[in-house]
């Protein structure tokens, strides 16, 4: 989908750092955009910012994490804006903590809104983009998806999740005009979880490296126009090893400790909470 001009995307996660600035860029590419997210104020302000662009856009507001609501969810996009033409599972939520430690409702929390509903979603849009001839999904997933760190369990699974969720249907989409990308962020600065724990004083090792929130929104857009299988960016100090990681467990097990502290720095807090 090499023009974006006059599509019509479903954006969700569209209140936070990473969702507004992937809005802004299809913008600029003329597209229209569906904003999914709970912060009425927050997603109306940036609705009003895009049709400043030339491009309608309309807030959806809605909770991912209630799986019942999610065909009216897209019903309410496409009676704004017309069909889907592009869905971006951008939201994601987790929560730091030894497993043994988690509720079973924090652990359903997790799976629905960053698993379950990205397939429910997904299952919604197929067949019209099917019948229409045209469609791209993108699944934003996470560097634990390749490397998971301990107190992250959940988070990781279900980020692994959406990177298996991708590749399988582009096998079974395969020869067809539908697209299916998945993109893997490291730590992300500038907005979001990791700049919310920067905030706080606990940081990542250096080694590890970092992104940004534009450069991940270009690598989205970027997906979509050239239709990329996996996009991972973690930061220049880690490709490379991300790479050793596909090919050598012991290292990526090794990687995963020195990952850790940062997660257990969370967790801990949580407990004493």
């Amino acid at each position: 989908m090499k023009d974006l001009k006059d599509r019509t995307v479903l954006l969700t996660g569209a209140s936070g750092g990473i969702g507004k600035q992937v809005a802004r860029l299809l913008a600029a590419e003329g597209a229209h955009v569906a904003l999914v997210g709970r912060q009425a104020d927050v997603l109306g302000s940036l609705a009003e910012e895009l049709r400043g662009k030339g491009v309608k856009a309309e807030p959806v507001i809605g909770d991912l994490a209630d799986l019942g609501t999610l065909d009216d969810l897209v019903d309410r996009a496409e009676q704004a804006l017309g069909p889907i033409d592009v869905l971006i599972n951008n939201a994601g939520v987790e929560l730091a903590s030894a497993l043994a430690k988690y509720e079973p409702a924090e652990l359903n929390w997790i799976i629905n809104v960053n698993l379950t509903a990205p397939m429910l979603l997904t299952r919604r849009v197929l067949p019209g983009m099917a019948e229409r001839g045209a469609g791209h999904v993108v699944f934003v997933s996470s560097g634990a998806a390749k490397v998971a760190p301990a107190y992250q369990a959940p988070y990781a699974a279900t980020k692994a999740g959406l990177a298996a969720l991708s590749q399988s249907l582009r096998a079974e989409y395969n020869g067809t005009p539908l697209g299916f990308s998945v993109v893997l962020p490291g730590f992300v600065k500038g907005d979001g979880m990791y700049q919310v724990w920067v905030d706080k004083g606990v940081k990542a090792s250096p080694i590890l490296g970092s992104t940004t929130v534009d450069r991940i929104a270009g690598k989205i857009v970027g997906a979509i126009r050239r239709d990329r299988p996996e996009v991972l960016d973690m930061g220049m100090p880690v490709r490379s090893m991300f790479a050793t990681t596909q090919l050598s467990p012991g290292f990526a097990d090794r990687m995963a400790r020195r990952m850790s502290p940062v997660f257990r720095t969370q967790a801990e807090t949580r407990d004493r909470l």
